[in-house]
């Protein structure tokens, strides 16, 4: 498999988030290199930028390895998608151009045509499509960058319920574009405030590692 450079670090992330690299394997440069098609250069930038990410870690002795997130961190995640992502749809209602508002529209039908005939993985991709972009919309490169990292590493820590009706669902991302589309920050932040809480209640966490005192482990 040949990956451009500079996409190394998104497909080895990608092949993590799968579990094509199970959590706690080591992550050898020469092989990653081999597989991915590239020299080991760009290899180990993706690495740190991994580790930087929570995705990697280094152990002595060994060298980088998929990290093993604790079920405390997993839950974290949670609590942090369900404060940033209503502030995210705040800031979109304020900052978003035209482009924002055709590609959220675009997706809002696409999802709500998908959703009644099935969908399965291609909704999940539709939906991870249209929070990518109503992120890129709150118009700060640090909230976007952070929504982005927490969806991929909730899909890493997490196994989500399929909704009961997906139409529901896209009928609430269709709410929150209606909101963003008359800049009313408060209404795109409470409709995406009951939206992530009904999401995130149907995660359900991977074999994670039970969180660690380390305060004690130190003493």
């Amino acid at each position: 498999m040949r990956v451009p450079a500079h996409s190394v670090c998104t497909a080895i992330r990608d092949d993590i988030v799968a579990g094509v690299h199970e959590r706690g394997s080591r992550l050898t440069e020469e092989v990653l290199a081999r597989r991915y098609g590239v020299s080991r250069v760009p290899v180990r930038e993706a690495l740190r930028t991994l580790e930087a990410e929570g995705f990697v870690v280094t152990r002595r002795h060994v060298g980088a390895c998929v990290a093993e997130p604790t079920e405390q961190e997993a839950a974290d995640l949670l609590d942090m998608r369900a404060l940033l992502e209503p502030l995210g749809a705040a800031r979109a209602a304020q900052r978003r151009t035209e482009a924002h508002l055709k590609v959220l529209r675009g997706l809002v039908g696409l999802g709500r045509e998908r959703a009644a005939h099935g969908g399965g993985e291609e909704l999940r991709s539709l939906g991870a499509w249209f929070h990518e972009t109503l992120a890129q919309a709150c118009g700060s490169s640090a909230l976007t960058t952070t929504l982005i990292q927490l969806r991929h590493k909730t899909a890493w820590m997490y196994t989500v319920e399929t909704p009961a009706d997906p139409a529901e669902s896209w009928a609430e991302h269709g709410a929150i574009v209606d909101a963003v589309a008359r800049r009313d920050g408060e209404r795109a932040r409470a409709l995406t405030a009951v939206h992530t809480g009904r999401v995130l209640a149907a995660h359900r966490v991977r074999n994670a590692k039970r969180a660690v005192n380390t305060t004690s482990a130190r003493n």
